[in-house]
């Protein structure tokens, strides 16, 4: 039995992965049975085997529309973990399934199809063609399908529009900046309008703030395109700041799933608690994490008067509660639409800053 958050699947799951193992080695079934018995650990298995298990038994979904980030550090599995989905890796075990259809039992043909028509990819290094304008870039793809070239020249006119890069038509590659160019390999990806977008540390390499925009500018357009992204980084402030949930893999396997919230307040191991202890609260943590119930509050509290109170809403988070509890000292009361569900008082406001809400040594270990 796996872990509880294996079984909190998002409904309509546009992307599922079951059981994916990779493991490089001639004996690697073999390999995947110690794992398994618990009889060897990965060290052990390289040691004795002579194989590197890349992947252990990773099962998660991705919902229609959702952005889901896979994080780790480098040698966690990520990378290998992400190309499983349009099967430049085959699995040594498990399988994926897109739509329902299992990608693993597709011929050469209609896994040609899935690729150039369902699934865009954007690389760290976005491979931009030297000899090609930046327009025949991003056309490139409904080259390779056969659209016609004004029906093509349309298309990346608007998909280089979206990326801010108006102008730079007819510019090479070697004429534009590293941010540049990764707008242009997003355009492409873009242009040729897949249902997928898989991104592999696709804005590691550029400067903060360049990283940062660019960050901005694919939120914005997976919102409009409503694009079903696996997006996979090392850096944990870029997985919270544009994941809808996190995925975070250590040694080939998914230690923990869960919304940037769940990550950050309830790590599922000291691993995972590590990772996201740095990590500021204020700009995540709702009012709905650190409240009390206003049955649990006026067990504690008589209070009859509420109506000067504060007033917040359920997904507010903490830095608006700071600033409602600014010059009064009374409770904040949260309420959802015109009912009031709970009360965040003072000491609930410092302990949820500090990372320390009444219920999470309890919820990790009901987990």
């Amino acid at each position: 039995m796996g872990p509880d958050w294996m079984d909190r699947q998002p409904q309509e799951a546009f992307i599922r992965c079951e059981g994916i193992w990779k493991v490089f080695g001639a004996r690697a079934k073999e390999a995947i049975q110690a794992v398994k018995a618990g009889q060897m650990t990965k060290v052990a298995i390289r040691d004795r085997l002579d194989c590197v298990v890349g992947v252990s038994d990773a099962s998660f979904s991705v919902a229609r529309g959702e952005i889901f980030c896979i994080m780790g550090l480098s040698g966690s599995g990520k990378s290998t973990l992400i190309r499983h989905i349009n099967r430049l890796i085959e699995p040594t075990a498990g399988a994926v399934y897109i739509e329902g259809r299992n990608v693993n039992a597709m011929g050469s043909r209609e896994l040609r199809q899935l690729r150039a028509e369902k699934i865009g990819m954007v690389f760290q290094n976005m491979a931009l063609m030297p000899h090609r304008n930046v327009r025949d870039n991003v056309a490139f793809a409904l080259e390779v399908r056969g659209v016609p070239e004004d029906k093509r020249r349309s298309v990346a006119r608007q998909a280089i529009e979206a990326v801010e890069l108006a102008g730079w038509d007819h510019k090479y590659p070697d004429e534009l900046s590293g941010g540049m160019q990764q707008r242009v390999g997003l355009a492409r990806a873009i242009a040729a309008n897949p249902s997928i977008l898989l991104m592999d540390e696709p804005f590691s390499a550029l400067d903060p703030l360049i990283r940062r925009q660019l960050q901005g500018m694919f939120m914005e357009l997976s919102a409009q395109l409503h694009k079903t992204t696996v997006f996979i980084t090392h850096d944990l402030d870029e997985a919270i700041r544009i994941g809808d949930r996190i995925a975070i893999m250590r040694d080939g396997v998914l230690v923990q799933v869960g919304t940037p919230e769940e990550i950050v307040t309830n790590p599922a191991d000291d691993y995972v608690a590590d990772f996201v202890g740095g990590i500021s609260k204020l700009d995540l943590v709702t009012a709905a994490k650190v409240m009390q119930s206003l049955e649990q509050f006026r067990q504690a509290n008589p209070v009859r008067d509420m109506s000067g109170w504060p007033v917040a809403r359920p997904d507010d988070k903490l830095n608006t509660l700071v600033d409602l509890s600014i010059g009064t000292t009374d409770p904040i009361l949260v309420k959802d639409g015109d009912s009031s569900v709970g009360v965040v008082t003072k000491d609930a406001l410092l302990r949820g800053i500090q990372g320390r809400e009444e219920n999470s040594s309890a919820t990790r270990r009901a987990h």
